[in-house]
C-alpha cells in the first residue's frame, strides 16, 4: 500500500465592480495517485483475444487478410450482435477457468492503484450588505474523472463498488460517481426597511417599534446537474465466479435515438443496450458512469425577526420553508437493465429498467423556531 497523493493547483482573479460588489473567476485542478479502490484479487486470469482459447473473431476491421470467420456468440437471435465476431483486445474468461487461489472464494481487496483528475471553472459574484441587501451567486463548471471511488458496496448507489476488470483498470476510467458538471447557488438576504431609523416607520417608538422592526427575508436557490450512473446487469455472466459485482451491458449498435428519455417512469431507454452472450466470459463495452441522472432544483426561503429584550439579550423568531415550490427532485433511476434470462423472458430485459422510485429531497417542509441569543 502507498500513501494517497493529491497534487492540486488553482488560479483566481478578483475584480471590484463597485465598492460593495466583487467578481471572482478561478480555475481549480488536481490529480490524484495511489488512491484506494476495491478489487476482487482472486479472479481467474483472462485471455486477451485473439489468443487461445478465445472464440473466432474478425482479424481486423477492413482488413485485407483472409475472410473473417463469423461465429455464434450466444446473443439472442435477431440481436445486432448475434453471430458478431469478438473484437481484438477483448478480455475473455472461458467457463471453468480456475481462480488463482482455489482455497478461497472472491475477495474485496483494497489496492492503492486508483487515479483521479479534477478540473473546474468557478465564478463567484458577491454583493456585500448595502441598503439592507446582500446577494451572492456562485457557479461551478467541473469534471471529475477516476477509475473507482467506492470503498465498499454502500458508498455509491449509482455505480458498482468493485472494479469491473482487475486486469484492465483503464476500462473503468470515467466520470466519478460524485461528478456534477454544473452547479449554481444564489443566496440573497434583505433586511426590511421598517422601524426606527429606517425608511418606513422612522417615527415609531416603544413596543410598536419592536413589533415592526428587525425583520429580514433570506432566499437560497440551488440548481445542479444530476450525478452520473452506470446501467448494469443484476448478475455477472463474465465467468469470474463473482456474483457480487454486476457487469455493464454492451451498447446496442442497432439502436438510434436518445438514450436519456428524462421521464420518471423510464429515465433511460433500455433498448440502447444488449446483455453479454449467454455463453459468458465477456464484460460489456459500455463505459462506467456514462450517463447523467436527474438534476436538482430547490428554493429555500425564510423570514427572521430579531427583537432586543435588554442589553446583551435578543430573541430571534424564524419561519423557514424548504423546497418552497414543492418540486420533485428524483433520485438515480433503477440501474438494472437485464436479469438472468428465463423461458418466459429469453432476453432478460428488466421491466423496471430506468424507473425512478424515490426522490433526493423531501416535499415542501415548513418549520418555525425561537432562538434566545445572549
Amino acid at each position: 500500500m502507498k500513501t494517497p497523493t493529491l497534487i492540486s493547483w488553482s488560479l483566481r482573479i478578483e475584480q471590484e465592480l463597485t465598492p460593495n460588489t466583487e467578481l471572482t473567476i478561478g480555475y481549480v485542478g488536481s490529480r490524484g495517485y495511489h488512491e484506494l479502490i476495491g478489487i476482487d484479487a482472486n479472479e481467474p486470469t483472462p485471455a486477451i483475444c485473439p489468443a487461445s482459447p478465445c472464440p473466432a473473431f474478425y482479424p481486423t476491421v477492413n482488413s485485407a487478410a483472409a475472410p473473417p470467420v463469423t461465429i455464434a456468440t450466444g446473443f439472442p437471435s435477431g440481436s445486432p450482435l448475434a453471430g458478431a465476431p469478438v473484437p481484438a483486445g477483448s478480455y475473455y474468461v472461458p467457463a471453468g477457468t480456475p481462480k488463482p487461489n482455489a482455497a478461497i472464494a472472491n475477495t474485496w481487496t483494497w489496492f492503492s492503484l486508483g487515479t483521479s483528475s479534477y478540473n473546474a471553472l468557478q465564478v463567484d459574484v458577491n454583493h456585500r450588505m448595502s441598503h439592507g441587501v446582500s446577494i451572492r451567486g456562485a457557479y461551478t463548471w467541473s469534471k471529475a474523472l477516476d477509475d473507482g471511488d467506492s470503498l465498499n458496496a454502500t458508498t455509491a448507489g449509482n455505480a458498482p463498488g468493485l472494479v469491473s476488470n482487475p486486469f484492465n483498470l483503464r476500462a473503468d476510467w470515467g466520470p466519478a460517481t460524485y461528478d456534477v458538471r454544473n452547479i449554481g447557488v444564489i443566496n440573497a438576504l434583505y433586511e426590511l426597511p421598517l422601524g426606527k431609523g429606517k425608511a418606513f416607520g422612522n417615527s415609531i417608538e416603544g413596543w410598536a417599534n419592536n413589533v415592526v422592526s428587525g425583520w429580514s427575508v433570506n432566499s437560497i436557490v440551488t440548481l445542479q446537474q444530476g450525478f452520473p450512473f452506470t446501467p448494469q446487469l443484476s448478475y455477472n455472466p463474465s465467468n469470474t465466479g463473482d456474483t457480487r459485482n454486476p457487469v455493464r451491458p454492451f451498447r446496442n449498435p442497432g439502436f438510434s435515438g436518445p438514450v436519456i428519455l428524462g421521464k420518471p417512469g423510464q429515465w433511460f431507454n433500455p433498448n440502447a443496450f444488449i446483455a453479454p452472450p449467454s455463453t459468458g466470459g465477456f464484460d460489456g463495452n459500455l463505459g462506467r458512469d456514462t450517463f447523467a441522472g436527474p438534476g436538482l432544483a430547490t428554493w429555500d426561503f425564510s423570514v427572521m425577526k430579531g427583537t432586543s429584550l435588554r442589553e446583551g439579550l435578543r430573541l430571534q423568531f424564524r419561519a423557514e420553508i424548504f423546497n418552497l415550490l414543492d418540486r420533485a427532485n428524483f433520485n438515480t433511476p433503477n440501474l438494472i437493465v437485464f436479469t438472468p434470462p428465463t423461458a418466459a423472458n429469453p432476453t432478460g430485459l428488466s421491466g423496471t429498467a430506468g424507473a425512478v422510485t424515490s426522490t433526493s429531497t423531501t416535499s415542501r417542509q415548513v418549520q418555525f423556531g425561537l432562538k434566545l441569543l445572549w
